[in-house]
């Protein structure tokens, strides 16, 4: 998360003790008691983004990590018959989760999917696996992803995903 994102603080008069944080788009929402001092605020939202970085640094895995997966996830499901040249995250995907290029075997996954259960990646690292092997999206494509016991839970869930993202006011953490 950039510096330059913002931070919303939001006071509570119910809230005793507790402080919470969580991410909305690209602001951070701070939860604190309504009788917290500005000392005390400022600390509060100083360390809630400590923790928050390193709980999305431990969920997000790097470059290499991705490869690791992609092995394991060909050697696993498609005999290791798919071996990409490079698997890496990238930023400018936002209309797609993933894209495979077999001449070049190279696979990008979006940074949208980091944060997303393992499950999840793990489909769409393993769809675009899948493409190094065979290009579309026919009959033969869709067999090679049918050992994957996950394949319509992962999907289900990006297209909740997409859903959510299309509602005039999408839910928030506190609904």
């Amino acid at each position: 998360m950039s510096e330059a994102s913002a931070v919303e603080v939001r006071r509570s008069a119910r809230r005793r003790r507790t402080v919470s944080a969580y991410r909305d788009g690209d602001r951070t929402v701070v939860l604190i008691p309504a009788r917290m001092s500005a000392a005390e605020e400022q600390r509060w939202v100083s360390v809630m983004l400590e923790k928050l970085a390193a709980q999305e640094s431990r969920r997000m895995p790097g470059d290499e990590e991705l490869a690791g997966r992609a092995e394991r996830l060909s050697e696993q499901y498609l005999q290791g018959r798919a071996v990409p040249d490079t698997v890496r995250w990238v930023t400018n995907q936002n209309s797609r989760w993933g894209s495979c290029t077999p001449s070049e075997g190279s696979i990008r996954l979006s940074h949208r999917l980091q944060g997303m259960p393992e499950y999840v990646i793990d489909y769409v690292l393993l769809h675009e696996l899948a493409h190094l092997l065979v290009p579309g999206h026919g009959p033969r494509f869709w067999k090679l992803l049918e050992s994957y016991p996950r394949t319509e839970r992962a999907r289900g869930f990006l297209e909740g995903v997409v859903a959510a993202d299309r509602l005039p006011n999408p839910p928030t953490p506190q609904d």
